[in-house]
């Protein structure tokens, strides 16, 4: 699984600058995998409103500890372990804040739906919210599948290597995933 920009050649050496402490190559990597990055913190949190931050945690742990990435060909798996660790981090210590300083019941989704479309169409923002809200109501179990399959587009065979799970858990868990969304999603979101 490499960039799809980047050819193995050439991730080997970005790497091996970025080690060496080159600007450039390091703001290239980040380039390269910032979506996919933000894109596995949302699948594990479930949580728009946690990815920036824990974005920028994954850059300043793999900044630390590059020189352990032995392959520079095994970079996604290895920065997908980095990113996952943070996410969940992150959401075991949101959920040891106080309660005071939570949002109240109810106002959460809005926020979160309002950070995420500024712009505010009237027409798509009550759909893209509850697709929003359903998403997010996915168990880890079947959310993480999920983005990485429709909104990385990944196939079955990368998304069962990062997870370490087989070609046909990963169809399975899809398969539950969609089930769930369809039963959240009735009568809420025109067909």
């Amino acid at each position: 699984m490499v960039s799809a920009t980047l050819d193995t050649h050439a991730l080997g050496r970005l790497v091996a600058e970025a080690r060496q402490g080159d600007r450039s190559a390091a703001d290239r990597l980040i380039r390269e995998h910032d979506r996919w990055v933000r894109s596995i913190v949302y699948s594990v949190t479930g949580r728009v409103d946690l990815v920036d931050d824990v974005a920028q945690q994954v850059w300043t742990r793999v900044w630390q500890r590059l020189d352990t990435l032995r392959d520079p060909r095994r970079l996604k798996p290895w920065l997908y372990n980095i990113t996952r660790n943070a996410s969940i981090d992150a959401g075991i210590a949101r959920k040891r804040r106080p309660a005071a300083l939570s949002l109240e019941p109810g106002l959460e989704p809005a926020a979160t739906c309002a950070d995420v479309n500024p712009v505010g169409s009237a027409i798509a923002s009550e759909t893209y919210c509850s697709l929003l809200q359903a998403v997010q109501s996915l168990p880890a179990l079947y959310r993480e599948p999920f983005v990485l399959r429709h909104l990385e587009d990944w196939s079955y065979a990368q998304i069962g290597e990062v997870l370490a799970l087989s070609v046909e858990t990963v169809e399975t868990r899809l398969v539950r995933a969609r089930r769930l969304l369809r039963e959240t999603l009735k009568g809420k979101v025109a067909p």
